[in-house]
């Protein structure tokens, strides 16, 4: 049986307060992180479907971001 824990002040905590009997033979096994967000697919390629699809948007909406969303003036 595997169990997950995490290592905390040079001691590994299992989690769900399993317990171990004293002087029992472990192996320890590293679990490799999950890549960055850099390492995934790139965000266009993930959202690339969704491009164009917005309906009924102000033309100048990349100009006048910081007035539609913040009420600053516009540009």
């Amino acid at each position: 049986m595997a169990y997950r824990g995490q290592v905390r002040n040079n001691v590994i905590v299992l989690e769900g307060g399993v317990s171990l009997p004293e002087g029992a033979e472990v192996l320890v096994e590293p679990v490799k992180p999950e890549p960055a967000d850099a390492d995934k697919e790139p965000l266009f390629e993930r959202l690339g479907n969704l491009v164009g699809s917005a309906e009924g948007l102000p033309e100048d909406l990349a100009e006048n971001h910081d007035h539609y969303v913040h009420g600053t003036p516009k540009r």
